[in-house]
């Protein structure tokens, strides 16, 4: 963790934290988290489910605040989770008017806390079910570039190219591929890290139609404040990281990248 804190910058740009999950932080109460985010122009925040158990919770927190949006999806963690019953209960519950997509969905081989098999399966049967509901997904991929190209093969011209791969490590030829395809890449705290320059060199190389800015909170906090509990309102600090790799100003940053929100989620304008 840095040493040398320093206050949130604010710009006079509207932001939209794409990817965090609410329901895990603690540091902090969630009026707290949606004030002080409002105070640095968060406009908004999408909380993501990721298991069976909190489905239910995301709901919950969408009603909560105008300012908080959801997903409804299975992480690959908890892929061997997956029943009919669950793919029934995210497809009634994408009919709610804040839940913007289907996720967090995909493939982890790094834990490998259900088997590759069953990951492959629930993640298809997954994309299926956006491409049903005419949904984005979010998805996550770790060190499994080689399936997760194959599987999005399948679907990628069904998903209309709406959907955003959350939190992007992966090499970059799963990045051209995924660009190629359409699809937007996450970036978040990591992109500010020292030994991240894998990221920092995707970023370069995305083209600014295609990013969205996230937290991943309560995990990956970024600089100055590793070390400590993530929140939608260090998002600040990514944007000015993103904006500085991109050589172009905030302003200009800020404004590509709500736009880019407002297109992969549907959000109002």
């Amino acid at each position: 963790m840095s040493s040398t804190k320093r206050d949130i910058p604010t710009f006079s740009q509207a932001m939209i934290d794409t990817h965090c999950h609410l329901d895990s932080l603690t540091a902090s109460s969630l009026d707290e988290i949606i004030t002080r985010s409002l105070a640095v122009n968060i406009e908004g925040m999408i909380t993501i489910a990721v298991s069976p158990g909190n489905l239910k919770k995301v709901r919950d927190l969408v009603q909560y605040h105008p300012m908080i949006y959801g997903t409804q999806g299975v992480h690959p963690h908890d892929a061997d989770k997956f029943t009919q019953d669950t793919e029934d209960e995210i497809r009634e519950s994408m009919g709610l008017a804040k839940m913007l997509a289907v996720g967090e969905i995909g493939l982890d081989y790094h834990y490998e806390h259900s088997a590759r098999t069953t990951q492959c399966k629930v993640f298809e049967k997954q994309l299926q079910l956006a491409v049903d509901l005419n949904k984005p997904v979010v998805i996550h991929t770790r060190d499994a570039d080689d399936d997760t190209k194959a599987i999005l093969s399948n679907f990628s011209k069904d998903l209309k190219k709406r959907g955003v791969i959350h939190s992007f490590t992966s090499g970059m030829d799963l990045a051209h591929y995924c660009l190629d395809e359409g699809f937007s890449l996450g970036f978040n705290g990591i992109c500010t890290f020292n030994k991240a320059e894998n990221v920092r060199e995707i970023i370069r190389y995305t083209p600014m139609t295609q990013i969205l800015l996230e937290t991943d909170a309560p995990y990956l906090t970024p600089m100055p404040y590793r070390g400590t509990e993530n929140a939608p309102f260090y998002l600040p600090f990514i944007a000015e990281k993103i904006a500085e790799l991109k050589d172009v100003s905030i302003e200009l940053l800020l404004d590509q990248t709500y736009k880019n929100s407002q297109v992969t989620f549907f959000l109002p304008t």
